[in-house]
């Protein structure tokens, strides 16, 4: 059989996949969600003239330091009265400016009267004054659509004055492991056993790169419960975890490649072994049972997949020089676990790109992605980062 190239694979993944539809929800409630509609500002901000201290509100040009009377208070929230001639006004943080007033002498610079201040410093026109508008004006894009909502942003919605966003809807993501040996953490193992790692990562997986998990099975090597397993996911894309290679008990493999579903090498190192198609109309990425192979699997296929529904444009990678370099596998595409220090990239595991060694993938923050063409990564060299988080 021959084997695809990974560009080929995930070319293959983006075709099974197309963008969700859209929908409105709170603002508090889109943190992370994807941006279907740009964001416009519905009020001028500041939406009027406001003080950036505490202080005294005085018109600049009406006389210098000294003693002043105060003719009036003006808190945040409350509509001040112009400024008497003569006199200054107090004024705090965000309160809008009295008529007659274009200047705030800071609380620093006098000594805090309440009917009549000592005023050290005299200030110039504008000082200490935020202008109606010079954050924001009516109309002002503020927000371009697509992109992935980050905690700043609801922040400059919030300040537009949009109480709700339209955002893609969240893909719902099915998983399936399969495995008559694995047990669930907090298991007494017996020979034979491992813990499962891949019933907690997917979905941890599918939450942080922006879909919700549909439901997780974990079903033993029999094609009738993973069958079973996989009708009763209402998903938009569903996703396996073991029996994917050339084994006597390879069931996913064995139970779905019979339908339609595509099984085959792929050129990259861990996770060569990789199904891909159709189930019931529903998108299928079928991974190898090894818990790296799994993570790769999902960052390399199932992420463009995800960002493709949820209409976001590729993150891409970003370069980083390497400090310490490894060997890489003849003829396959390697993603090495890397952690960063000094700016450099180093091994994040002793192993290499091996892919049973999860406990040792938590030291990584990124998976340095090598070209298949390439036999050794020297100390010095590029090499494109893929992130492990958004």
């Amino acid at each position: 059989m021959s084997v695809r190239s990974v560009d080929d694979h995930v070319a293959q993944a983006m075709a099974l996949v197309e963008p969700l539809g859209v929908e409105r929800v709170p603002l508090a409630s889109a943190l992370g969600r994807s941006l279907a509609e740009p964001i416009a500002a519905l009020y001028d901000a500041p939406p009027f003239r406001t003080t950036s201290m505490d202080g005294y509100a005085v018109a600049s040009g009406s006389g210098g330091a000294g003693a002043w009377d105060v003719s009036a208070d003006g808190p945040a929230g409350i509509a001040p009265p112009p400024l008497a001639p003569g006199t200054v006004a107090r004024v705090m943080t965000g309160a809008p400016m009295p008529d007659g007033a274009d200047a705030v002498v800071p609380v620093e610079d006098t000594d805090r009267g309440v009917d009549r201040v000592e005023i050290r410093r005299w200030p110039s026109a504008g000082a200490f004054v935020r202008q109606a508008g010079e954050d924001l004006r009516t109309g002002d894009v503020v927000l371009d659509a697509p992109r992935r909502l980050r905690a700043v942003d609801l922040s400059a919605a919030a300040t537009a004055g949009a109480p709700d966003v339209s955002v893609v809807r969240r893909p719902r993501i099915g998983v399936v492991v399969t495995g008559d040996e694995i047990r669930p953490p907090g298991s007494v193992l017996e020979p034979g056993e491992i813990f499962d790692a891949s019933s907690t990562t997917l979905p941890a997986l599918i939450e942080e790169w922006g879909g919700v998990c549909a439901g997780v099975r974990v079903v033993g090597d029999s094609e009738a419960d993973l069958v079973a397993a996989l009708d009763s996911l209402d998903a938009d894309l569903l996703i396996t975890a073991g029996g994917v290679s050339a084994g006597a008990y390879d069931v996913v493999k064995t139970a779905l490649a019979p339908e339609g579903v595509w099984f085959g090498p792929v050129a990259m190192q861990p996770g060569k072994p990789q199904g891909l198609g159709m189930w019931r109309g529903v998108p299928i990425v079928c991974a190898p049972g090894n818990p790296v192979s799994v993570v790769v699997t999902f960052l390399v296929v199932v992420r463009p997949m995800l960002r493709e529904m949820l209409r976001l444009p590729d993150s891409g990678m970003r370069a980083a020089v390497v400090g310490e370099g490894w060997r890489c596998p003849p003829g396959r595409a390697q993603a090495m676990p890397v952690r960063f220090e000094g700016g450099l990239a180093f091994p994040a595991t002793t192993g290499g790109s091996a892919s049973h060694l999860i406990g040792s993938l938590s030291r990584a923050e990124a998976f340095a992605m090598v070209d298949a063409d390439t036999e050794e990564v020297r100390a010095g060299d590029t090499v494109g980062i893929m992130r492990l988080s958004p």
